[in-house]
């Protein structure tokens, strides 16, 4: 079944065209893996995903709900944060803030969002001894329970990505949207953060990942769509796309970033 259904997204910046009808769909518990060159739209599809970028054209579903329909769809501050409530987002850079501990980094959304809820004030203590255990379970998600207490400046790169991961899973999204998450961090750190992904591919969470590493799109992605100038050039399961492709584009690609220093 289709959690997520996107139908001829296009977006420009001024006169340049960086989305030109862009329509995919993702079927619930799987992962879609995102590959192209710099400069091909990949990052403006995933932020139009998570309404960072409103779309020009094209409606967005998420389970038969929808969310965007650029033909009667306003977007004002407040539905605009409903909308991405669907999806949780892991940028390229962590985003910590500076000030928190690793678990108040993980925390603090929710307990902001669950300040809005009608009976938070009668029933706060439960509801943030509550928020703190699903934390402290997040955070033992990633391995990383003894650095509750840590602020990210006591952090390596990739232990604060991880936080950054368990941030975002705090929100229970429907979709979990990686953007480059490892293009910040040393190989050594690059693991660790792929183990993470790799533990939740396997618990079934539903992902889109934007990734340069092509050997782990391979091996973690259920579907693959490759983008080029701001169209989908091709789109298939890791097997058609890495070893029997068909589509030029996908061997002139392939072979580039095989090249590539």
């Amino acid at each position: 079944m289709d959690i997520l259904k996107v139908e001829n997204i296009s977006k420009h910046f001024g006169t340049a065209e960086v989305l030109k009808d862009i329509s995919f769909s993702l079927e619930e518990s799987k992962v879609l893996a995102i590959i192209g060159s710099s400069g091909s739209g990949k990052t403006t599809l995933l932020r139009c995903l998570n309404f960072l970028e409103k779309p020009d054209t094209g409606r967005i579903s998420v389970r038969g709900e929808i969310l965007f329909d650029s033909k009667n769809s306003v977007l004002n501050k407040a539905n605009t944060h409903q909308r991405q409530l669907h999806f949780g987002m892991v940028f390229q850079a962590f985003h910590l803030f500076p000030q928190y501990t690793a678990l108040k980094n993980v925390i603090l959304a929710r307990e902001l969002a669950a300040k809005k809820e009608p009976d938070y004030k009668k029933n706060k203590k439960d509801i943030l001894e509550k928020i703190q255990q699903e934390g402290l379970s997040l955070l033992e998600q990633i391995g990383l329970s003894d650095k509750r207490d840590n602020y990210p400046y006591q952090l390596s790169g990739g232990q604060q990505q991880r936080v950054a991961i368990a941030r975002a899973l705090a929100l229970k999204p429907d979709i979990l949207c990686f953007d480059e998450p490892t293009s910040a961090l040393d190989p050594e750190l690059t693991g660790e953060v792929l183990r993470v992904i790799r533990s939740l591919a396997e618990k079934k969470m539903t992902m889109i990942i934007v990734t340069h590493e092509m050997q782990f799109a391979r091996q973690i992605a259920d579907s693959v769509i490759l983008m080029d100038k701001g169209v989908i050039s091709a789109s298939g399961t890791p097997e058609a796309i890495f070893n029997n492709p068909t589509n030029d584009k996908i061997k002139k690609f392939l072979e580039n970033y095989l090249e590539a220093p």
